[in-house]
């Protein structure tokens, strides 16, 4: 049975969204309670769902510049059987997400890069797949979440 968080719980999960790799005794010392009571809470929070997973946030050891985002809209030659396309996109790794739309979109794609050459160069890949029919493409001026 899923419980609902309290605050404790509220403040694990958020100081584990800044940081997944703080240690426990990190997270008890801010959320004034025992290592243990942590770990106990941080795996309840994963059998109840609330923490689905732990990921990593790709950076380059080269540049002190974020990565720039852009979202690139594909149209398919054929919306139902072009899941070809689908399985070439997502095995991009600068393709952070890959979402099948409804209505007028077919499949939007949200792409990082280091560079806006090296998103013209996924974009040039993308654009080539037998199946897409067209392309749009839109630079992320600002994220705010």
């Amino acid at each position: 049975m899923k419980r609902t968080l309290d605050k404790v719980d509220e403040r694990i999960i958020e100081e584990l969204t800044r940081n997944s790799r703080l240690a426990h005794n990190d997270i008890a010392l801010k959320v004034n309670l025992s290592r243990n009571a942590v770990r106990l809470r941080i795996e309840r929070l994963e059998r109840d769902g609330y923490i689905k997973g732990y990921t990593i946030v790709k950076g380059s050891a080269s540049s002190d510049h974020p990565p720039i985002r852009a979202l690139v809209f594909v149209y398919r030659q054929d919306r139902m059987r072009g899941a070809e396309v689908v399985r070439s996109v997502a095995s991009i790794p600068e393709v952070i997400a890959c979402n099948v739309m409804s209505g007028d979109l077919d499949i939007v794609l949200t792409v990082e890069a280091s560079s806006p050459d090296r998103i013209n160069k996924v974009w040039t890949d993308i654009s080539s797949l037998p199946g897409v029919v067209n392309t749009v493409t839109s630079f992320v001026l600002s994220h705010t979440k």
